[in-house]
């Protein structure tokens, strides 16, 4: 031990006391008494060997006779807190604090052995319950005999040089202990109090352990010999047999650590580029010191490919690069995001599609030619020449998904056998987490296509009002969800807006309300009044399944009438913005129960409305988040909504953006749903730009009706139009002074974005298209219609029915 202290009670100066380095033995107990770690020099100085010591009662392996006579230290200090330094006290449960002390135990063959312990409880999650470190006391006296007596102690936040020396060398004397447990036992000794032996009461020196009585220097020779035999693939000598054991079983144990806690570090996400990173970092630079992963074309497209084994014509995408070279080596040689084939006669080929790793001792010149002639205009020979190579396959079900190109630098051991299965069992499991992102990804891309190809593409501006739109997809592990928006063109000049939420999130949710928003668009033109149209819907769920549960809000603007009618479907009120001063509110309307419940009667409103005014509508995701009242999510959006904007998409981005302020401010994190927004600024139309008669059911009223549709269309300005627009009209009311039963005609003009025409009668017969021979004398009118104007339609209507066309206007 090298003491460095002097004879107590000398008034000179002295140097400051460096570390005791003592081969201690290290025993844990576990919590029913049971010895679960016993280390090579537990087993030196109690002659036990660990095999026959695992799993024996620790009182039966460190027999107590007692403290020695005239030694026993009955002044506990302050780490012992007042425990005796009675060992068997200790394995014996019941304590609380650390405990130190010199006993006389019995050791085989009849000898006794002085013996300096310290004992730490121990906490946590583990079954370890005590830590014993042991020591010789008989080496541990001077030469000269000048120290009279020996005492183990405990020191707090000790200030000793080489103090933490210890948290470095006791978990490589832990045997088959992880690096997290270890860690967690060093922790606490060093909290409770460093290990120190007081020589005479004057000297204190730190106690750190050392790995026995040989010889540091021949040790450590007898263990190159062994590594360098255990390297080369030879049998080790039989004097070193021991050395090579141990370091076989050193090098198994830390490649197991280096798996398990590269099994940790990925796979933290299924988000295929973060999942990417995480496999090409975890080995780089403890296992290699550059590592290039490759990846299939599909499967960094997130797509299927099909099965069977690779050739030259396949595609790899370079996905990532990790290297400890200086910044920016590798960048330009081999660029991220390079997508090549390989051909045959190179080892990425033979591993991919042999699926086993390919080890190359060390890239010779000739090799790195053959590599680098793929590369065009780029010689990347000075990067990889000289280098030890690995090629593990990043395989999953054995299909292979891509491989790791991995290299150190000519300084560093070759990679060699165990490197080969350590690669091996590395790039399994890397496989494994990158198939389960890429089948993920490939699921989400499935389902966002379906939602995409379900969100509908409204036009900014449809009669007598403007829209805006947005969709947010929610957080990477729930990004397609069932929130949809619709607006539907109706006749007379009305548009009718839905937002919807099918509750859950994934495909089953985006297929829903592809279902659900495909039904209100075809109720919707059938110009269902809005209760009826919600409690229609809500009968539609209940006959698709039990799980079919939505949210929905539908509202229809008349522009003419400047009205807006509503139903709610257990959905967030809207918001109207006023024209005059800009005030905003929450409509109050009826909440109904969700689509789905059944039973529940819906309500309509009516609100009255001016031109300029705007409706904005919503999904919870923009105003809703764990943990916060939504009504202060309401607050802000009504709040937000009000702001003068420049355009109707400025002011839906100013919404979302005033939101996620909000939350953010409130230390709610972001947004976790999707989210769905409609905006639409109700314009309304002039009475002037509306044109209304009353025909009799006389034949003669048709010409009347082409008279009057021709001087309005003159008064408007859109002469041009007359004739097209005179002669549908007079098809029309041909049609409906024909098929009419008591009440009159009603023929109206609108000008809007297109002149629209309508002829309303009260038969409730649709009419339809025929194909008419040259003898018929009917079936041609709507063919005509049909054929000149831009677009027509027909519906039902309390009183009958409504047949309608546009034209388009001029442009001015």
């Amino acid at each position: 031990m090298d003491r460095g202290t002097d004879r107590a009670g000398q008034g000179t100066a002295r140097e400051p006391a460096q570390p005791g380095r003592v081969p201690l033995a290290v025993v844990v107990v576990d919590r029913d008494g049971l010895v679960s770690h016993w280390s090579r020099g537990a087993w030196r100085l109690f002659g036990v060997p660990k095999d026959e010591a695992i799993g024996r009662t620790a009182l039966d392996l460190l027999p107590v006779s007692g403290a020695l006579p005239g030694e026993r230290d009955t002044t506990p200090s302050a780490a012992c807190d007042g425990l005796g330094p009675d060992l068997g006290s200790s394995l014996d449960g019941g304590l609380s604090y650390p405990a130190a002390g010199r006993a006389r135990l019995t050791a085989p063959g009849d000898g006794r052995v002085d013996v300096l312990w310290w004992a730490y409880p121990l906490v946590g999650p583990g079954p370890e319950r005590l830590l014993v470190l042991a020591a010789d006391a008989e080496g541990l006296r001077p030469r000269d005999g000048a120290v009279e007596r020996i005492a183990p102690r405990f020191a707090r936040h000790t200030a000793f040089p080489g103090a933490e020396d210890l948290a470095r060398r006791l978990p490589e004397i832990l045997p088959s202990m992880s690096v997290g447990e270890s860690a967690r036992i060093v922790a606490q000794i060093l909290e409770l109090g460093y290990p120190v032996l007081e020589f005479s009461r004057n000297e204190r020196v730190p106690v750190t352990p050392d790995w026995g009585v040989a010889r540091r220097a021949e040790r450590k020779a007898r263990r190159e010999r062994a590594a360098r035999a255990l390297a080369a693939g030879e049998p080790v000598p039989e004097e070193l047999r021991d050395e090579g054991e141990d370091l076989e079983y050193a090098a198994v144990r830390e490649r197991l650590e280096f798996l398990n806690e590269v099994s940790g570090r990925i796979g933290t996400s299924l988000d295929l580029s973060r999942t990417i990173t995480e496999v090409s970092r975890a080995v780089v630079p403890r296992f290699t010191d550059v590592a290039g992963t490759y990846l299939r074309e599909q499967v960094v497209a997130g797509e299927e490919f099909a099965d069977g084994v690779p050739d030259t014509t396949t595609l790899w995408h370079r996905v990532a690069v990790e290297h400890t070279d200086e910044p920016g080596r590798w960048d330009d040689v081999v660029p991220v995001g390079e997508a090549m084939p390989f051909p045959a006669h190179t080892p990425f080929f033979q591993c991919m599609t042999s699926g086993e790793p390919v080890l190359v001792p060390r890239i010779s010149e000739e090799m790195g030619h053959a590599i680098a002639a793929q590369f065009e205009k780029r010689d990347i020979r000075p990067l990889i020449t000289g280098r030890s190579m690995l090629v593990v396959p990043l395989k999953a079900r054995d299909v292979v998904l891509g491989f790791m190109i991995l290299l150190r630098h000519p300084e560093r051991p070759v990679f060699n056998d165990m490197d080969r299965v350590t690669g091996a069992e590395l790039a399994a499991r890397a496989g494994l987490v990158l198939d389960n992102a890429r089948m993920y990804t490939f699921q989400e891309n499935v389902a966002e296509t379906l939602q995409d190809s379900m969100l509908p593409h409204i036009p900014p501006r449809l009669s007598g009002c403007d829209i805006a739109t947005r969709y947010l997809p929610g957080t990477q592990l729930g990004r397609v969800g069932g929130d949809w928006f619709d607006a539907v063109k109706l006749h007379g000049g009305r548009t009718a807006f839905v937002v919807g939420d099918v509750m859950g999130h994934g495909l089953n949710s985006a297929a829903m309300m592809g279902q659900l928003r495909t039904a209100v668009q075809t109720m919707a033109g059938l110009d269902l009044p809005p209760a009826q149209l919600l409690r229609n819907l809500d009968d539609l769920a209940q006959r698709l399944g039990d799980s079919y549960l939505a949210t929905c809000l539908y509202a229809v603007y008349d522009p003419i009438a400047s009205e807006l009618r509503l139903a709610n479907a257990g959905h967030i009120p809207p918001v109207l913005v006023r024209a005059d001063g800009g005030r905003s509110e929450l409509l109050d309307l009826p909440t109904g129960a969700p689509i789905g419940v059944g039973g529940v009667p819906f309500e309509a409103v009516s609100v009255r409305v001016e031109p300029g005014d705007r409706l904005v509508m919503c999904t919870d995701g923009l105003v809703e988040v764990r943990g916060e009242d939504i009504g202060v999510g309401l607050a802000t959006l009504c709040e937000s909504a009000a702001h003068p904007a420049a355009s109707m998409d400025d002011a839906c981005d100013t919404i979302i953006r005033a939101l996620a302020v909000t939350f953010a401010e409130a230390g709610r994190g972001g947004r976790k749903d999707d989210v769905a927004l409609l905006m639409a600024r109700l314009g309304g139309i002039a009475p002037d730009d509306v044109a209304e008669w009353r025909l009799a059911l006389d034949p003669t009223e048709v010409g009347r009706a082409r008279a009057a549709v021709r001087e309005q269309l003159h008064a408007w300005g859109l002469a041009g139009l007359a004739p097209p627009a005179e002669l549908l009209a007079g098809e029309l009311v041909t049609n409906a002074v024909r098929h009419s039963h008591a009440r009159p005609v009603e023929l109206r003009l609108v000008r809007g974005d297109t002149l629209l025409c309508e002829v309303e009668d009260d038969d409730h017969e649709l009419p339809t298209l025929i194909d008419a021979g040259p003898l018929d004398d009917c079936g041609r009118g709507l063919r005509v219609v049909s054929t000149l104007s831009r677009e027509w339609g027909t519906s039902r209507t309390q009183a009958g029915k409504t047949v309608w066309f546009e034209l388009t206007l001029p442009r001015r």
